[in-house]
């Protein structure tokens, strides 16, 4: 049994929700999401509606966590996680960056992969590190850029339901003892800015460690036993 903690928003968070609450050998022991009285975020109201406590948006650091986490999901997260919050989980923490990692890096990854021209992407399911976007890779997958797609379009069509679909993989990964993380190549990595609103705030996200007792840590595809 997995006791995951989701972290988010939007329809995106809700979805992420509903998914993993499906999945067998997996509790969802809370949410964080943006609670504002009667506007209330999609994630917000799910978590609610299951009874599942809910830390506001804002509010989550390691004295309002739950113990007894193996991992935090950042689902469309725009909280600051601090080291102490996310060592206090057994695995650590995973995000969905909408993006082939390393290339476009930051917050509007979708825009400029339509802006640049390119006629591929994807989206990655990456370890949060101390590094924004460059976390160690569990799982990735690709889609084809349309001709006249918007950043709304690409989204909603095929990186949003890949975040979903990459997420269970790398649960199922877990349920099996198993944790892929795949360094990401820095001669390849790309960054561009925000389009229309302020600069990322860069979270101070610790490096994930060894693998823990009973888990394997799979690292540029060689397996290694995590010990401690």
């Amino acid at each position: 049994m997995l006791n995951i903690f989701i972290a988010g928003q939007k329809y995106f968070g809700q979805a992420v929700l509903k998914e993993l609450a499906a999945m067998e050998g997996i509790k969802i022991v809370g949410v964080s999401a943006p609670c504002c009285g009667d506007r209330q975020d999609r994630l917000c109201r799910e978590a609610v509606k299951r009874g599942l406590p809910v830390i506001p948006a804002g509010s989550l650091n390691a004295s309002t966590l739950p113990e007894g986490l193996d991992l935090i999901i950042s689902a469309h997260c725009h909280d600051f996680i601090s080291p102490a919050t996310i060592q206090k989980t057994k695995l650590g923490a995973i995000g969905y960056h909408p993006s082939l990692l390393p290339l476009h890096r930051g917050r509007d990854a979708v825009y400029w992969a339509i802006r640049m021209g390119n006629p591929v992407t994807g989206g990655t399911v990456y370890w949060l590190n101390n590094k924004v976007d460059g976390g160690p890779i569990a799982a990735q997958g690709y889609v084809f850029i349309r001709p006249g797609d918007s950043p709304f379009d690409l989204w909603r069509r095929d990186l949003m339901p890949m975040g979903i679909m990459l997420f269970r993989r790398v649960i199922l990964d877990l349920l099996d003892g198993l944790i892929v993380a795949v360094p990401q190549d820095e001669k390849l990595a790309t960054w561009e800015p925000s389009v229309g609103r302020p600069p990322l705030f860069r979270p101070d996200l610790p490096m994930i460690g060894p693998g823990p007792e009973g888990f394997t840590v799979r690292v540029n595809s060689k397996a290694l036993t995590g010990n401690s």
